[in-house]
């Protein structure tokens, strides 16, 4: 019995020690252990299938939206395209994956015009069947949803506006929202870099 008191003191001050040399609390909303991890299998913005490993060795920031969204899906990019300005050179590190939850309309040209009018080096456009997109949208708790169509057949996506953040080894690590700055984002997003690094 000792010798196991022994062994749990030995295991919780290990754990203090690996929590002392960061910054202290996140800024963002952690959500390491409470989301699986970054795993789909979908298709890019050039046409061809990809699926998460193909992002291995990069920080990921997920976003799913719709090219035609007219103002929180363009002002999420934007908001990203300054973290990524924050970085510097850590944006070399970054992937920005966006993921359609409108593929009858998001074919991949539409995405690839989209995600390269922000960014296209960094950023890039994933669609897949009805069934895929339902699947990892359920998988990381995204909801979304078809409104009525106009007069014109045109319709809106009411869709979770979050921006989630896995590390290289493909770890859901932290959760960003519309509350979030650049500046926040930038600060969390460089911790998780580092510690990947």
């Amino acid at each position: 019995m000792p010798a196991a008191c022994a062994l749990a003191a030995v295991l919780a001050a290990t754990a203090l020690a690996g929590c002392s040399h960061d910054d202290g609390p996140w800024q963002l909303t952690n959500v390491s252990g409470h989301l699986p991890d970054l795993r789909f299998s979908l298709t890019d913005d050039t046409g061809k299938p990809v699926t998460a490993q193909s992002f291995h060795g990069d920080t990921t920031l997920v976003y799913f939206g719709y090219t035609h969204c007219p103002d929180v899906c363009p002002e999420t990019m934007a908001r990203l395209m300054q973290v990524l300005g924050k970085l510097g050179n850590d944006a070399h590190h970054v992937r920005i994956l966006f993921i359609t939850v409108d593929p009858a309309r998001d074919t991949p040209k539409a995405l690839h015009d989209y995600v390269g009018a922000f960014d296209a080096q960094h950023a890039i456009g994933l669609t897949g069947s009805d069934a895929q997109i339902e699947g990892l949208a359920q998988r990381y708790r995204v909801a979304y949803q078809m409104e009525k169509r106009d007069p014109n057949g045109d319709y809106e996506v009411t869709h979770s506006s979050a921006i989630y953040v896995f590390d290289a080894d493909g770890h859901a690590r932290l959760l960003a929202t519309d509350n979030d700055t650049p500046d926040v984002i930038a600060h969390d997003l460089r911790r998780v870099i580092d510690s990947s690094t």
